[in-house]
């Protein structure tokens, strides 16, 4: 049986590059076959192209994905921001994964109180639903990012407080267990560098990078979604859920997508509250740290929510600065992201 067999499930956000995903996977039954998943999202467009997705099944290897998507699959409008329809959605979930947000660093430092409306009172609206409501929420994900870590960016410092929403919440609703996951940049998601540089290089260039030093995390959606199910079945109250994946300079990025060919570079300098390196488990959080199952595990820096001795913790910060993949390594990385276009002869050398 598995962990999720006869949940309720509710994913905010749930029309984003990570949400569809979590969907997908989670209609194949691999954790198990919910009740019901949810998708909860303000944009009623991206909700009809989403179900209309599924009932379009390209090939009989995603039968079960599209049986799964008639009988279980339900959508919810609504808004992360009004209480009213988050409690509405929340008080019939068994296990809801946060993955609402305002995630564009640029956007956020120029718009920062939106983004404190939906990166913290949000999550607070989720939190609240269950405490005063006679909810069955029996596990809540929140989705962070590494900006969240040491921030220097409003984007990083609403998801850091989401993260203590979250993780606070177990002190004041013991039958509901909050947990989050970290990761870093999500190699196709919508924002990310992979899409922007395939646009301009089909555009012959130039290809955009705003510093020479510039180090990032890269993780499929795949791997990220991995990591939400880790946490799902193995995370204590109150702990983060970190995956180890490799990290890049971005200058490499462009260079192993450009592949040789005649297109420029061009640096920009540093955007509104960017950051040169990136951090998913800072010096002060490696003290409370462990390895567990492939992944870096944060315990709660509340002592009442901390759960019994870690053991081994961590010796030091976990940066991007630490760069583990080479020009070669991202070409093979980055091949099944650009599959569409070189079928297309747009990336052909």
């Amino acid at each position: 049986m598995g962990y999720l067999d006869g949940k309720r499930i509710l994913v905010t956000g749930g029309t984003g590059s990570l949400g569809k995903t979590l969907v997908r996977r989670l209609l194949t039954g691999e954790m198990g076959l919910p009740e019901r998943i949810t998708v909860f999202s303000r944009d009623e467009a991206k909700q009809n192209d989403m179900r209309l997705s599924y009932l379009q099944r390209p090939s009989a290897t995603d039968e079960v994905i599209y049986e799964n998507s008639r009988s279980i699959l339900a959508f919810r409008i609504g808004d992360v921001r009004d209480y009213a329809s988050v409690c509405r959605a929340v008080c019939d979930a068994n296990v809801i994964v946060h993955a609402a947000a305002l995630k564009q660093v640029p956007t956020c430092e120029y718009f920062p109180f939106e983004a404190v409306q939906t990166n913290i009172l949000g999550p607070q609206n989720v939190v609240r639903a269950i405490i005063e409501n006679d909810t069955a929420v029996e596990t809540v994900v929140g989705i962070s990012t590494d900006k969240a870590c040491q921030p220097v960016n409003v984007m990083g410092m609403t998801k850091a407080l989401q993260e203590r929403v979250f993780l606070q919440a177990n002190m004041e609703c013991p039958r509901t267990r909050f947990i989050c996951v970290r990761y870093g940049n999500v190699i196709a998601s919508r924002g990310s560098v992979v899409p922007l540089f395939l646009e301009q290089i089909a555009n012959g260039g130039p290809v955009t990078i705003t510093d020479k030093e510039m180090t990032r995390f890269l993780l499929s959606l795949d791997h990220a979604v991995d990591t939400v199910f880790a946490a799902i079945r193995g995370a204590n109250r109150g702990e983060t859920y970190v995956p180890i994946v490799a990290a890049a300079q971005v200058v490499e990025i462009a260079r192993a997508m450009i592949n040789g060919r005649d297109i420029p570079l061009l640096f920009t300098g540093i955007r509104p509250g960017e950051k040169v390196h990136e951090i998913l488990v800072s010096r002060e959080e490696s003290q409370r740290s462990v390895r567990r199952d492939g992944y870096y595990v944060i315990g709660s820096i509340l002592p009442e929510v901390q759960s019994a001795a870690l053991g081994d913790v961590m010796a030091e910060e976990y940066s991007s600065s630490e760069v583990t993949l080479r020009l070669t390594d991202l070409q093979q990385m980055l091949r099944p992201f650009m599959g569409e276009e070189v079928e297309a002869g747009v990336l052909a050398a």
